[in-house]
């Protein structure tokens, strides 16, 4: 596995996460924060897909030009990460690369329908935990994932919720 901590910690990933806390998530809004993030895609021209889910239903899905099927392959595998520890795909990358260890072998999980790559962010709403997932795919995995805080990160400034 390549590192790719570049600066990343657990510990800070966990706190980003924290401070990303939804006050709610409703279909509309899980929608709202899917258009957020193709709106900075277009505006960038960025080839990449997003996908919002809550729970295992797809409440938002684009495509961008320059996205192709592979990364819908990508967001289901990366969807699978974060149902499955309730965590972003980068802390979990970044944590088993501070523990040294093999993720998959370490969760029993299988590499060919779960990937540990940037792009799969909790959507956490306080007080319930993980109530949906705002999925990015087609850039280096951690401009995936800075695209998914960037995108949550304006709909709880839209919502003045972000402090």
């Amino acid at each position: 596995m390549v590192e790719i901590t570049d600066g990343f910690t657990s510990a800070g990933l966990a706190l980003e996460a924290q401070t990303l806390t939804l006050p709610s998530l409703s279909q509309g809004e899980a929608i709202e924060i899917g258009e957020i993030a193709v709106a900075i895609g277009r505006d960038r021209k960025l080839p990449i897909a997003v996908e919002v889910r809550m729970g295992g239903w797809i409440v938002f899905h684009a495509s961008l030009p320059g996205s192709t099927p592979d990364n819908d392959l990508w967001i289901a595998r990366k969807a699978r990460v974060t149902m499955a520890t309730g965590n972003s795909t980068i802390y979990e990358r970044v944590l088993a690369e501070e523990q040294g260890i093999d993720w998959y072998v370490s969760k029993g999980l299988p590499e060919e329908s779960h990937a540990i790559h940037g792009g799969s962010l909790p959507l956490n709403v306080t007080g319930a935990g993980l109530v949906g997932i705002l999925l990015v795919s087609g850039l280096p995995q951690i401009q995936d994932h800075l695209l998914g805080v960037e995108a949550i990160t304006e709909f709880l400034a839209r919502k003045g919720e972000l402090h």
